[in-house]
């Protein structure tokens, strides 16, 4: 019986020092899974500021493509008017060539239709400019919605930064207390065994 006493702990705390004690590591226990747990939640926070990150940076590179994708189209609009330019010119002369005919012909059909075509180019040239104007002007606005959109990417780089900060404190702090705590516990379990060993030897001495 007393041997067998001596490897087991004691069922109960034998003064209130050990039960004050074993109330304390319980409440440092309970303390480290709060801490964890706060350390918990400021990283899933930083991991949806993170996801957000990437849908923007997704959203703003769809962004960019299609204002370059506009952009290009606007150039390709603009240098069709040099060869419609060119044409117009080329009309141009051969109205001058028929008006000033020697002897004073009247204008033909031929110079009021030359006159019509100069107007269509004309009005196509001014058509094309005003296409390219109005793609230019829809890359503009793309554009400009990436760098409201990047405000938001570095506002959200920003928090993720900070949640991350405050989950590695949380994490130091709950790995310094339960550093604390398993000391604590060692030494209350030591003392715990050589009171113990103590109560089973003492019936050993008297006589």
């Amino acid at each position: 019986m007393a041997t067998g006493g001596g490897n087991l702990p004691p069922s109960a705390p034998a003064t209130p020092l050990a039960a004050r004690q074993s109330r304390w590591i319980g409440q440092q226990y309970a303390d480290i899974t709060k801490l964890r747990e706060l350390a918990a939640r400021h990283d899933r926070a930083a991991a949806r500021a993170q996801q957000r990150v990437a849908r923007l940076n997704t959203r703003i590179e769809k962004l960019r493509h299609q204002a370059t994708l506009l952009r290009e189209k606007s150039q390709r609009v603009l240098a069709e008017i040099p060869e419609i330019e060119q044409e117009i010119k080329q009309h141009e002369r051969d109205i001058e060539a028929a008006t000033n005919r020697p002897g004073g012909t009247a204008i033909g059909s031929d110079v009021t239709n030359l006159h019509y075509r100069v107007r269509k180019m004309q009005q196509k040239v001014v058509d094309r400019q005003q296409k390219a104007r109005a793609l230019e002007l829809r890359a503009a606005t793309k554009t400009q919605k990436t760098a409201e959109l990047k405000v938001k990417v570095d506002r959200y780089h920003e928090v993720a930064r900070l949640a991350e900060q405050e989950a590695a404190a949380y994490r130091q702090r709950a790995d310094r207390l339960q550093l604390v705590t398993e000391t604590d516990v060692a030494a209350h379990l030591k003392s715990g065994a050589a009171a113990s060993a103590g109560t089973s030897d003492s019936p050993q001495r008297s006589p």
